[in-house]
Protein backbone atom coordinates (compact mmCIF):
# COMPACT_ATOMS: atom_id res chain seq x y z
CA UNK A 1 0.00 0.00 0.00
CA UNK A 2 1.55 3.19 -1.44
CA UNK A 3 1.76 6.20 1.35
CA UNK A 4 -0.78 8.61 -0.65
CA UNK A 5 -3.45 5.45 0.23
CA UNK A 6 -2.68 5.37 3.62
CA UNK A 7 -3.15 8.84 4.26
CA UNK A 8 -6.85 8.58 2.42
CA UNK A 9 -7.36 5.75 4.42
CA UNK A 10 -6.56 7.11 7.56
CA UNK A 11 -8.87 9.94 7.02
CA UNK A 12 -11.52 8.36 6.45
CA UNK A 13 -11.21 5.88 9.18
CA UNK A 14 -10.36 9.30 11.56
CA UNK A 15 -13.49 11.27 10.21
CA UNK A 16 -15.93 7.85 10.45
CA UNK A 17 -14.94 7.92 14.19
CA UNK A 18 -15.61 10.89 14.34
CA UNK A 19 -18.78 11.22 13.35
CA UNK A 20 -19.69 8.46 15.12
CA UNK A 21 -19.09 10.16 18.12
CA UNK A 22 -20.69 13.58 17.35
CA UNK A 23 -23.97 10.98 17.07
CA UNK A 24 -24.08 9.79 20.75
CA UNK A 25 -26.61 11.33 22.13
CA UNK A 26 -25.33 12.22 26.28
CA UNK A 27 -27.94 11.14 29.07
CA UNK A 28 -27.12 12.78 32.73
CA UNK A 29 -28.05 10.37 35.27
CA UNK A 30 -29.64 11.27 39.12
CA UNK A 31 -30.15 9.08 41.46
CA UNK A 32 -30.84 8.95 45.19
CA UNK A 33 -28.07 6.70 46.12
CA UNK A 34 -25.33 4.61 45.63
CA UNK A 35 -25.36 2.65 48.67
CA UNK A 36 -28.24 0.27 47.43
CA UNK A 37 -28.46 -2.59 45.81
CA UNK A 38 -31.43 -1.68 43.85
CA UNK A 39 -29.75 1.56 42.47
CA UNK A 40 -26.57 -0.20 41.48
CA UNK A 41 -28.25 -2.66 39.66
CA UNK A 42 -29.81 -0.09 37.54
CA UNK A 43 -26.69 1.61 37.17
CA UNK A 44 -25.13 -1.91 35.97
CA UNK A 45 -27.74 -2.17 33.61
CA UNK A 46 -27.59 1.53 32.21
CA UNK A 47 -23.68 1.26 32.09
CA UNK A 48 -23.68 -2.25 30.04
CA UNK A 49 -26.98 -1.27 27.74
CA UNK A 50 -26.63 2.02 26.57
CA UNK A 51 -24.20 1.90 24.00
CA UNK A 52 -27.01 -0.37 22.36
CA UNK A 53 -28.70 2.74 21.95
CA UNK A 54 -26.28 5.16 21.12
CA UNK A 55 -26.29 6.35 24.18
CA UNK A 56 -23.24 7.27 26.71
CA UNK A 57 -24.48 8.02 30.22
CA UNK A 58 -23.28 10.20 33.09
CA UNK A 59 -24.18 9.10 36.55
CA UNK A 60 -24.33 10.78 39.88
CA UNK A 61 -26.00 10.23 42.99
CA UNK A 62 -27.60 12.46 45.09
CA UNK A 63 -27.04 10.39 48.62
CA UNK A 64 -30.47 11.88 50.09
CA UNK A 65 -29.61 15.45 49.52
CA UNK A 66 -31.49 17.54 47.79
CA UNK A 67 -28.98 20.40 47.28
CA UNK A 68 -26.86 18.08 45.65
CA UNK A 69 -29.36 16.79 43.43
CA UNK A 70 -29.87 20.10 42.31
CA UNK A 71 -26.49 20.69 41.69
CA UNK A 72 -26.18 17.73 39.35
CA UNK A 73 -29.05 18.68 37.40
CA UNK A 74 -27.29 22.47 36.37
CA UNK A 75 -24.31 20.55 35.11
CA UNK A 76 -26.64 18.93 33.03
CA UNK A 77 -28.46 21.70 31.72
CA UNK A 78 -24.79 23.39 31.26
CA UNK A 79 -23.43 20.60 29.79
CA UNK A 80 -26.45 20.65 27.25
CA UNK A 81 -27.07 16.60 28.07
CA UNK A 82 -29.88 15.12 25.55
CA UNK A 83 -32.21 13.73 28.28
CA UNK A 84 -31.94 13.51 31.95
CA UNK A 85 -33.00 10.26 33.60
CA UNK A 86 -33.98 11.12 37.57
CA UNK A 87 -34.77 9.50 40.60
CA UNK A 88 -35.89 11.93 43.16
CA UNK A 89 -34.67 12.72 46.27
CA UNK A 90 -38.12 14.31 47.33
CA UNK A 91 -41.26 14.24 45.41
CA UNK A 92 -42.07 17.80 45.50
CA UNK A 93 -38.61 19.40 45.87
CA UNK A 94 -37.50 17.66 42.56
CA UNK A 95 -40.09 19.83 40.56
CA UNK A 96 -38.10 23.04 40.90
CA UNK A 97 -35.03 20.96 39.13
CA UNK A 98 -37.25 19.49 36.44
CA UNK A 99 -38.67 22.86 35.42
CA UNK A 100 -35.23 24.28 34.77
CA UNK A 101 -35.09 21.46 32.43
CA UNK A 102 -38.11 21.64 30.42
CA UNK A 103 -36.83 25.46 29.92
CA UNK A 104 -33.29 24.26 28.55
CA UNK A 105 -35.33 21.99 25.79
CA UNK A 106 -33.81 18.69 27.91
CA UNK A 107 -36.88 15.94 28.11
CA UNK A 108 -36.69 14.16 31.45
CA UNK A 109 -37.51 10.63 32.42
CA UNK A 110 -38.14 9.36 35.99
CA UNK A 111 -37.34 6.18 37.24
CA UNK A 112 -38.24 4.45 40.53
CA UNK A 113 -39.48 7.72 42.21
CA UNK A 114 -42.05 10.11 40.93
CA UNK A 115 -42.21 13.59 40.53
CA UNK A 116 -45.33 14.91 42.13
CA UNK A 117 -44.99 18.59 42.31
CA UNK A 118 -47.12 20.90 39.99
CA UNK A 119 -45.02 22.51 37.03
CA UNK A 120 -42.25 20.30 36.01
CA UNK A 121 -43.20 18.22 32.94
CA UNK A 122 -41.85 14.18 32.89
CA UNK A 123 -41.89 12.21 29.29
CA UNK A 124 -42.19 8.69 31.29
CA UNK A 125 -42.54 7.33 34.38
CA UNK A 126 -40.60 3.95 34.73
CA UNK A 127 -41.24 2.41 37.91
CA UNK A 128 -42.67 -1.10 39.59
CA UNK A 129 -46.18 -1.78 40.23
CA UNK A 130 -45.54 -0.45 44.18
CA UNK A 131 -49.22 -0.33 45.42
CA UNK A 132 -49.45 -3.78 44.08
CA UNK A 133 -46.58 -4.55 45.84
CA UNK A 134 -47.78 -2.91 48.92
CA UNK A 135 -51.15 -5.23 48.50
CA UNK A 136 -49.03 -8.55 48.35
CA UNK A 137 -46.76 -7.52 51.22
CA UNK A 138 -49.99 -7.21 53.73
CA UNK A 139 -51.14 -10.42 52.79
CA UNK A 140 -47.96 -12.11 53.46
CA UNK A 141 -47.38 -10.67 56.85
CA UNK A 142 -50.66 -11.62 57.33
CA UNK A 143 -50.50 -15.02 56.34
CA UNK A 144 -46.87 -15.34 59.03
CA UNK A 145 -49.23 -13.64 61.79
CA UNK A 146 -51.98 -15.85 61.10
CA UNK A 147 -54.62 -12.57 60.84
CA UNK A 148 -53.99 -10.94 64.07
CA UNK A 149 -50.91 -9.26 65.99
CA UNK A 150 -49.27 -5.89 66.19
CA UNK A 151 -47.48 -4.65 63.19
CA UNK A 152 -44.70 -1.48 62.89
CA UNK A 153 -43.96 0.01 59.38
CA UNK A 154 -40.32 1.59 58.78
CA UNK A 155 -41.30 4.16 55.83
CA UNK A 156 -39.68 6.63 53.69
CA UNK A 157 -42.48 9.23 53.48
CA UNK A 158 -40.77 11.72 50.92
CA UNK A 159 -39.98 8.84 47.64
CA UNK A 160 -42.98 8.54 46.05
CA UNK A 161 -42.43 4.74 45.19
CA UNK A 162 -42.51 3.88 48.80
CA UNK A 163 -45.12 6.15 49.86
CA UNK A 164 -47.38 4.15 47.15
CA UNK A 165 -46.23 0.74 49.11
CA UNK A 166 -46.94 1.75 52.12
CA UNK A 167 -50.73 3.11 50.55
CA UNK A 168 -51.33 -0.53 49.54
CA UNK A 169 -49.67 -2.67 52.36
CA UNK A 170 -52.08 -0.48 54.65
CA UNK A 171 -55.18 -1.17 52.33
CA UNK A 172 -54.61 -4.90 52.02
CA UNK A 173 -54.16 -4.73 55.80
CA UNK A 174 -57.75 -3.96 55.80
CA UNK A 175 -59.27 -7.02 55.02
CA UNK A 176 -57.44 -8.22 58.34
CA UNK A 177 -59.36 -6.46 61.55
CA UNK A 178 -57.15 -7.96 64.09
CA UNK A 179 -53.87 -6.80 62.83
CA UNK A 180 -53.26 -3.06 64.25
CA UNK A 181 -50.49 -1.05 62.60
CA UNK A 182 -49.10 0.61 66.09
CA UNK A 183 -46.60 2.86 64.22
CA UNK A 184 -45.47 4.07 60.97
CA UNK A 185 -42.14 5.65 61.60
CA UNK A 186 -39.34 6.84 58.63
CA UNK A 187 -35.91 5.58 58.32
CA UNK A 188 -35.70 7.30 54.70
CA UNK A 189 -34.19 4.17 53.56
CA UNK A 190 -31.22 3.59 55.53
CA UNK A 191 -30.28 0.64 57.69
CA UNK A 192 -28.79 2.21 60.45
CA UNK A 193 -31.38 4.52 61.21
CA UNK A 194 -34.14 1.51 60.60
CA UNK A 195 -32.00 -0.23 63.53
CA UNK A 196 -32.23 2.42 65.84
CA UNK A 197 -36.04 2.33 64.89
CA UNK A 198 -36.35 -1.28 66.47
CA UNK A 199 -34.35 -1.03 68.74
CA UNK A 200 -36.52 1.48 70.49
CA UNK A 201 -40.23 -0.67 69.33
CA UNK A 202 -37.97 -3.67 71.39
CA UNK A 203 -37.76 -1.57 74.37
CA UNK A 204 -40.79 0.35 73.88
CA UNK A 205 -43.65 -2.63 72.26
CA UNK A 206 -42.01 -5.99 73.21
CA UNK A 207 -45.21 -6.92 72.11
CA UNK A 208 -45.10 -6.47 68.02
CA UNK A 209 -45.53 -9.73 65.60
CA UNK A 210 -44.59 -8.04 62.48
CA UNK A 211 -42.59 -5.28 60.44
CA UNK A 212 -43.09 -3.95 56.85
CA UNK A 213 -40.00 -2.29 55.84
CA UNK A 214 -40.37 -0.51 52.46
CA UNK A 215 -36.73 -1.51 51.07
CA UNK A 216 -34.36 -4.06 52.09
CA UNK A 217 -31.96 -1.78 53.68
CA UNK A 218 -34.63 -0.44 56.39
CA UNK A 219 -35.42 -4.81 56.67
CA UNK A 220 -31.50 -5.54 57.68
CA UNK A 221 -31.99 -2.73 59.99
CA UNK A 222 -34.67 -4.18 61.45
CA UNK A 223 -33.55 -7.23 61.29
CA UNK A 224 -30.34 -6.90 62.88
CA UNK A 225 -32.11 -5.07 66.07
CA UNK A 226 -34.82 -8.22 66.19
CA UNK A 227 -31.76 -10.51 66.40
CA UNK A 228 -29.88 -8.79 68.89
CA UNK A 229 -32.74 -9.66 71.65
CA UNK A 230 -33.43 -13.21 70.49
CA UNK A 231 -36.82 -12.66 68.43
CA UNK A 232 -36.39 -14.02 65.00
CA UNK A 233 -39.00 -16.83 65.84
CA UNK A 234 -41.32 -14.63 67.06
CA UNK A 235 -41.09 -11.36 64.82
CA UNK A 236 -42.00 -11.83 61.08
CA UNK A 237 -40.53 -9.50 58.62
CA UNK A 238 -41.72 -8.41 55.14
CA UNK A 239 -39.76 -6.26 52.92
CA UNK A 240 -39.41 -4.73 49.63
CA UNK A 241 -36.85 -5.05 47.17
CA UNK A 242 -35.53 -8.80 46.24
CA UNK A 243 -31.81 -8.21 47.06
CA UNK A 244 -29.91 -11.72 47.37
CA UNK A 245 -29.17 -10.49 50.78
CA UNK A 246 -32.41 -10.89 51.75
CA UNK A 247 -33.17 -13.79 49.99
CA UNK A 248 -30.23 -15.69 52.13
CA UNK A 249 -31.93 -14.42 55.03
CA UNK A 250 -35.12 -15.50 54.16
CA UNK A 251 -33.58 -19.19 53.52
CA UNK A 252 -32.33 -18.81 57.28
CA UNK A 253 -35.35 -18.81 58.55
CA UNK A 254 -34.51 -14.91 59.89
CA UNK A 255 -36.86 -13.18 57.28
CA UNK A 256 -40.38 -14.51 55.70
CA UNK A 257 -40.72 -13.10 52.83
CA UNK A 258 -39.39 -10.10 50.21
CA UNK A 259 -41.64 -8.60 47.24
CA UNK A 260 -38.86 -8.43 44.44
CA UNK A 261 -38.46 -5.52 42.22
CA UNK A 262 -36.40 -5.84 38.98
CA UNK A 263 -34.44 -3.00 38.63
CA UNK A 264 -32.30 -4.23 35.44
CA UNK A 265 -35.90 -4.31 33.99
CA UNK A 266 -36.48 -0.18 35.08
CA UNK A 267 -33.02 0.25 33.70
CA UNK A 268 -33.84 -1.11 30.72
CA UNK A 269 -37.23 0.05 30.17
CA UNK A 270 -35.47 3.52 31.31
CA UNK A 271 -33.47 3.36 27.96
CA UNK A 272 -36.06 2.03 25.70
CA UNK A 273 -38.30 5.27 26.51
CA UNK A 274 -35.40 7.62 26.01
CA UNK A 275 -34.07 6.20 22.81
CA UNK A 276 -37.84 6.23 21.04
CA UNK A 277 -38.08 10.02 22.37
CA UNK A 278 -35.29 10.87 21.56
CA UNK A 279 -36.18 9.09 17.79
CA UNK A 280 -39.59 11.41 17.35
CA UNK A 281 -42.04 8.97 18.44
CA UNK A 282 -44.26 8.63 21.60
CA UNK A 283 -43.59 7.27 25.00
CA UNK A 284 -46.04 6.39 27.22
CA UNK A 285 -46.30 8.54 30.25
CA UNK A 286 -45.92 5.72 32.56
CA UNK A 287 -44.03 2.46 32.46
CA UNK A 288 -45.08 0.23 34.94
CA UNK A 289 -43.08 -3.13 36.06
CA UNK A 290 -45.03 -6.20 37.77
CA UNK A 291 -43.46 -7.29 41.24
CA UNK A 292 -42.55 -10.56 42.08
CA UNK A 293 -42.22 -12.51 45.60
CA UNK A 294 -39.53 -14.64 47.22
CA UNK A 295 -40.57 -15.97 50.87
CA UNK A 296 -40.24 -19.10 53.03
Amino acid sequence: MNAALRIVLFTLLTLTTLGAAADEKVIGVSLLTKGHQFTRDIVDELTLRCAEYGFSVDIQYAEYDVEKQSKSINQFIERKYDAVLLSPVDYLKVDPMIVRLNASGIPVFTVDIANEGPKGQVVSHIASNNFQGGIVAAALLAEALKGQGKVVIINHPTVTSCRERVEGFRQGLSAWPQIQIVADIPSWGQRARAQSIMDDFMLMMPDIRGVFAINDDSLMGALRSIQAVGKTKQVFLVGFDGTPEVKAEIDRGTVFADVVQYPRELARKSLEAIATHLSGKWSPPKIIIPVGTVRR
